[in-house]
């Protein structure tokens, strides 16, 4: 559905800090004038001021949210995860989970007969397809009857440190397994409890260490509209541009005041998505490959390691030192819901330099929060953190506004701009003419690879091994890398 205006307000109502919380729980829900649902229903179906601070978590282990599966009701936490579509728990035991979801010791549960098995990024898991009455404490009011699938055996999926046992898919059906005849969460949610098809998220752990033992409230998963407390300014959209994923149009990237000046479908191949399960930002190879060169070239580092930027060390500074100062801005465009306009997200390197662990007290050390991809861009938690992002499924737009607690020592670690005349892009950036040689690429880079591997397998016949002892060698490849200051 394409709108007529660039941005459009997040909110008709602007709530000041003299204003009576108690007597906003008991309005009606209302209509901001584009869709938006706004405050609560008097019949106490959505109040949106009980959940807020309902998500607990980081982007490191994830965000998640309580719910009570089955009868009697058993309670476990639930990764929020917007790039997928399935309502999945487990339902056996697993070394990195403290208990898991019984479905013996539930009167509701009942078996549909039919096998389930997900591949997510890292991780899978494979299941069996069920129906079970589940609840949320600090979500909308009622109990709902929904498909679930019952997690019996995984790889990858649960890691150590996480304190969830389940993921909440609030993606679109057609992303759903075995088929898209599973009717995901959201959609069983709104269906039966009539709330408007919308939801939003505020993801909290902007500056937070991975490492961090204790989970600190994580933020707010509002479902049936937005709470205009948890954001400031206006809420600016963007079109869905395929109901799959939550797919988006990025139209240019910058690093700093630079221009990436790539072709813009280079950044939307072969798609790009709005992912709150992803810890990252992804990017297509040689979208990554140009902003890390970008970033070298701004930054006030020197001798910066590659394996910093590829991901396999982390860049430690003396404890109480700032790093953030020594990086860019980075900046993304979407195209408004005009699409001859743009706006611009912006985040500050507090949130994609992230602080990971300190070193005998005396280093604090941090990771870089872009990746490369081979499956498109992914605007995940690292860009998430910096916003109150509304997921307007009623009229296919996603929104995004500042996030209220995305505020660092009283810097506001994001930024929103626009609107942007979007007329030095072509008019479609979704990456349709790139599509088309991709399988091509795919095939050459497979032979390519079979090809290596013969070749490797040759060496090895022919060549004798040569082998030596490293046990417990720390080499500077292998150590945390600390780097100078031009």
């Amino acid at each position: 559905m394409m709108a007529t205006t660039a941005f459009e307000q997040g909110t008709g109502y602007n709530v000041s800090s003299d204003v009576n919380l108690t007597s906003l729980r008991r309005v009606a829900l209302k209509s901001d004038g584009s869709g938006l649902s706004l405050a609560s229903d008097p019949t106490g179906t959505v109040n949106f001021l009980d959940m807020v601070n309902n998500l607990q978590g980081d982007s490191g282990r994830g965000y998640y949210i309580e719910m009570s599966i089955g009868t009697p009701g058993q309670k476990l936490n639930i990764l929020v995860d917007t790039g997928s579509s399935n309502f999945a728990v487990a339902a056996a035991a697993h070394q990195f989970i403290t208990h898991y979801f019984n479905t013996a010791l539930s009167s509701t549960y009942s078996s549909t007969g039919r096998t389930v098995a997900v591949r997510y990024t890292q991780g899978n898991w494979e299941g069996e397809l069920g129906i079970d009455r589940v609840s949320i404490p600090r979500g909308p009011n009622g109990t709902i009857t929904i498909n679930i699938a019952a997690i019996l055996s995984s790889d990858g999926f649960f890691l150590p440190g996480i304190n969830w046992q389940g993921i909440l898919g609030l993606a679109y059906p057609v992303l759903a397994r075995p088929d898209s005849s599973v009717e995901p969460f959201f959609n069983s949610v709104v269906k039966q409890l009539g709330i408007p098809d919308i939801f939003s998220l505020q993801m909290c752990g902007a500056g937070l260490s991975a490492s961090s033992t204790t989970d600190t409230t994580g933020g707010s998963l509002i479902m049936g509209g937005a709470e205009p407390t948890l954001y400031r300014g206006s809420v600016w959209y963007t079109p869905i541009i395929e109901e799959w994923y939550y797919q988006v149009e990025v139209l240019k990237l910058e690093v700093g005041d630079q221009n990436l000046n790539l072709d813009c479908r280079e950044y939307n191949m072969d798609k790009a998505i709005v992912d709150s399960g992803t810890t990252l930002l992804r990017l297509p190879v040689n979208v990554f490959n140009a902003l890390v060169e970008a970033i070298t070239r701004s930054s006030l580092i020197e001798e910066f390691s590659s394996g910093f930027w590829e991901g396999t060390k982390l860049a430690c500074w003396m404890k109480g030192e700032n790093p953030w100062r020594f990086f860019p801005k980075l900046s993304i465009y979407l195209r408004a819901t005009n699409t001859s306009e743009s706006f611009r997200i912006t985040i500050l390197p507090q949130l994609y330099i992230q602080p990971i662990t300190d070193v005998d007290g005396t280093l604090d050390c941090f990771r870089f929060g872009v990746s490369s991809s081979t499956n498109g861009m992914v605007i995940g938690a690292t860009v998430m953190e910096g916003f109150y992002v509304v997921f307007d499924r009623t009229q296919q737009r996603l929104g995004f506004a500042l996030s209220s607690c995305a505020v660092s020592d009283g810097v506001a670690l994001s930024e929103i701009e626009g609107p942007f005349s979007a007329a030095d892009v072509a008019a479609d950036c979704s990456g349709g003419p790139l599509k088309e040689p991709l399988v091509w690429m795919i095939s050459y880079a497979l032979m390519a690879v079979c090809a290596l591997a013969l070749l490797i397998l040759l060496l090895m016949l022919i060549l004798p091994c040569r082998c030596g002892n490293r046990n417990g060698e720390i080499t500077d490849e292998s150590s945390l890398v600390r780097h100078r200051i031009k």
